[in-house]
C-alpha cells in the first residue's frame, strides 16, 4: 500500500491553517471539477484532493495522520504501525478489521480506508448514494445599466452568455464596478453538490449630460455672461429631477456648486457637482456686433492681465 502525502496534494505546507487548507480546497475542486475542467486528470485530481481534504481538513483525522511522522514520501510502501487502531477509531470497521465501500461505490485510497474506514468519511465530501460531492464552481458576468437604472434601481431581464435569460433586481444605488449576487446559479455542482454563485459586475452606461464617480455626480452647466456676472436662479437637471440653483454673481467658468445628497444613495448618499461654463453668444448679427463693440469700450477687462 502507498503512502499518501496530503500535504504535498494540496500543495499547503505541513503548518498551515485550517483555513489555508480550506480555501486552498475550495480553490483545487472548483479547478478540476469533472463538469467545468478541461484538465485530462481533472477527475482523477478531483478525487485526490477530496481524499485529501477529507482528512486535512478534520482536526481530529489530520492529528492523527500527523502522528504518522513526516519523513514519509508519497508512494512509500506503507503499513500501518502496531496500535494505530487505538490511536484513531472514527471508522465503521467490517468483520476484517477494515471499511470497505459500498456495492458500486469508488471508494477512498486503500491508504484512506486503512488507517481511518469508510465510516470516517464527512457528508461535506461524500453523498450518502456513494462518490463525490462538491459545490459548483462561482461564476463572473458583467451587465450595462442605465445611470438611471443604478439611482432609482428595479427589475431588468439579462441575458449570460450562454443564453440563460434571468431577472435581475438591480439595487438602489449600485455604482460602477459593484457585484449582485445571484445565489446558486453558478457552476452546476458535482455528484449532488449545491450549484455556485453567480456574480455581476455591474457597468454604468455613459450619460449625455452627468458623469459619475463614485456615488458622486457631475454636470457642466452652460450659463450666459449676464447670468455669471450678476448672479441668477437657474433650472439644472438631477437624478431625482430638476430643482432649483443659485449662481452667486461674480461667477467664472470652471466654479463648481454643490447639491448636496442629489447623488447616487447609500451609506453615505453621494452629491451632485455643477461645474459652470459660460457660454459666450455668438457675434452673428450686426447688432450683436455693435453690442460687443460698445462692451469692449465701457468695460475695460484683460483677463491676461495676471500673465504680464
Amino acid at each position: 500500500m502507498e503512502y499518501k502525502d496530503y500535504y504535498k496534494l494540496l500543495g499547503v505546507s505541513r503548518d498551515a491553517s485550517q483555513d489555508e487548507i480550506k480555501k486552498t480546497y475550495r480553490k483545487l475542486a472548483r479547478k478540476f471539477h469533472p463538469d467545468v475542467s478541461k484538465e485530462p486528470n481533472a477527475e482523477e485530481r478531483f478525487k485526490a484532493i477530496n481524499e485529501a481534504y477529507e482528512v486535512l481538513g478534520d482536526a481530529d483525522k489530520r492529528k492523527a495522520y500527523d502522528d504518522l511522522g513526516a519523513n514519509w514520501k508519497s508512494g512509500q510502501d506503507f503499513r500501518p504501525p502496531p496500535g494505530w487502531e487505538d490511536i484513531f477509531s472514527g471508522g465503521v470497521r467490517g468483520a476484517g478489521g477494515r471499511a470497505g465501500p459500498g456495492p458500486g461505490e469508488p471508494g477512498f485510497s486503500d491508504f484512506f480506508e486503512t488507517l481511518f474506514g469508510a465510516g470516517a468519511r464527512r457528508g461535506g465530501g461524500r453523498r450518502p448514494g456513494g462518490g463525490f460531492q462538491a459545490r459548483g464552481a462561482d461564476q463572473t458576468a458583467r451587465i450595462e445599466i442605465t445611470l438611471e437604472q443604478a439611482a432609482h434601481g428595479g427589475a431588468m431581464p439579462v441575458q449570460l452568455g450562454n443564453g440563460r435569460k434571468l431577472q435581475v433586481k438591480i439595487p438602489v444605488g449600485v455604482t460602477e464596478g459593484q457585484r449582485i449576487r445571484l445565489a446558486g446559479q453558478g457552476g452546476p455542482g458535482a455528484g449532488g453538490g449545491p450549484s455556485g454563485d453567480l456574480f455581476l459586475e455591474v457597468s454604468i452606461r455613459a450619460h449625455p449630460w452627468f458623469r459619475v464617480e463614485g456615488r458622486d455626480i457631475n454636470l457642466d452647466l452652460p450659463v450666459t455672461p449676464w447670468e455669471a456676472a450678476l448672479g441668477a436662479t437657474v433650472n439644472v437637471p438631477t437624478l431625482g429631477g430638476r430643482v432649483e440653483l443659485k449662481i452667486p454673481a461674480g461667477s467664472q467658468s470652471g466654479k463648481r456648486l454643490r447639491l448636496k445628497g442629489r447623488g447616487l444613495q447609500g451609506k453615505p448618499a453621494g452629491d451632485q457637482y455643477v461645474t459652470l461654463q459660460i457660454a459666450i453668444p455668438p457675434a452673428e448679427t450686426e447688432a450683436a456686433r455693435k453690442f460687443y463693440e460698445q462692451m469692449k469700450k465701457e468695460l475695460p477687462f484683460d483677463p491676461r492681465a495676471h500673465l504680464k
